[in-house]
């Protein structure tokens, strides 16, 4: 059974870090790429980060500097580290597989489509407040 599953998610005051955590099984983890959505409370998805096959990163403007994806594939792991957030971070944030090995930066990151990847974990909340 092909699926992710993402940990990581929590309460965090502004200013603070947040590591999330996306674990893969099921197919041949080192030859996709995968991204970083989000989903803040009452919109749409919106497309945060993405890292290819060769380890290639890329990122929307409101993350970069912030954000840093990275994977492990001995470990089938995906990681988005998350500095310095602010309360318009506060999301659910889902790792999703692409349909390829490569990605690129997306000029359209605002309410995108499920059907867009092709696996997409259950999401972890990421909340951040005072």
């Amino acid at each position: 059974q092909v699926q992710l599953v993402e940990s990581g998610g929590a309460l965090v005051q502004p200013g603070g870090s947040l590591r999330l955590s996306c674990t893969g099984s099921g197919f041949t983890f080192n030859i996709y790429a995968f991204h970083w959505v989000r989903q803040a409370p009452g919109k749409g998805l919106t497309w945060l980060s993405a890292i290819d096959w060769r380890n290639q990163t890329y990122y929307t403007d409101s993350v970069k500097g912030r954000f840093t994806i990275s994977r492990d594939n001995a470990k089938n792991m995906i990681y988005l580290q998350m500095n310095n957030l602010s309360p318009a971070d506060t999301a659910v944030y889902y790792c999703t597989k692409d349909y390829t090995g490569w990605a690129q930066r997306r000029t359209r990151v605002e309410n995108i489509s499920r059907d867009e990847y092709h696996v997409w974990g259950q999401g972890t909340q990421v909340t951040v407040s005072s």
